[in-house]
């Protein structure tokens, strides 16, 4: 039996106690924490694995707060390669809240669990609706996004399999795409660099440099923040 990998953030070894006599450590501390953005990774059974670590991993070392949420009936799901995770919690106990970003990743038949999560939709209209951010990867922007008019005739890219199916045909042969508040890309292959672009819009580019100097990314990503 495969065990379920849970994704958790970094635990923070390095940071002593806070000392009365250092109140400016402490305020500067609680302005971090009040900066810190909001971010929903869904995720279903035959999501794709690469695009779905990525994006936690990537936006978790930027300092953001991801939640990992299943839209299927328990917390355990299994990716498109059979890698099993278990979720932060399900979709439907997030009803209400507010993301500064919900990302989605592709895979098959991950993007169409995605797409037939009516706890979902309601969480991505009302993203769209507020003029927050929404991204998706892969199949996604097409089974997902396309499909609940959640892009419209906006320029939009995703996987060449699922690519054609977009009603703006403009900018699919690039690897990140950005159209208002949403954000597309192609792929496994293009996911670090969508998942980069995405803490550039959240926070700035410098943060997105600072990220990806430690990965040691392979030059040329810097493409995807044009």
């Amino acid at each position: 039996m495969q065990s379920a990998l849970r994704l958790q953030p970094a635990l923070n070894l390095g940071t002593p106690p806070l000392r009365a006599a250092r109140p400016h450590l402490k305020r500067s501390r609680e302005l971090r924490t009040m900066a810190a953005k909001r971010v929903l990774v869904p995720i279903g059974n035959g999501s794709e694995d690469i695009e779905s670590v990525t994006l936690v991993d990537v936006l978790r070392r930027a300092g953001a707060e991801v939640t990992l949420a299943s839209v299927e009936s328990g917390l355990e799901v299994t990716f498109a390669r059979k890698v099993k995770v278990l979720a932060d919690a399900l979709i439907g106990d997030l009803s209400g809240q507010t993301f500064d970003l919900v990302a989605l990743p592709g895979g098959m038949p991950g993007a169409e669990r995605l797409r037939d999560s009516a706890e979902l939709l309601v969480i991505m209209r009302k993203q769209k609706e507020e003029g927050r951010l929404l991204a998706a990867v892969c199949a996604s922007p097409s089974v997902v996004l396309h499909h609940h008019g959640l892009i419209g005739d906006a320029p939009a890219t995703a996987h060449p399999g699922f690519s054609g199916a977009l009603s703006n045909q403009e900018a699919v042969q690039q690897r990140v795409v950005r159209s208002g508040t949403v954000i597309t890309s192609r792929g496994p292959g293009t996911t670090l660099e969508f998942a980069l672009r995405l803490v550039a819009e959240l926070y700035d580019e410098k943060k997105a440099l600072d990220v990806a100097g430690p990965m040691v990314v392979a030059a040329g990503w810097e493409k995807a923040l044009e």
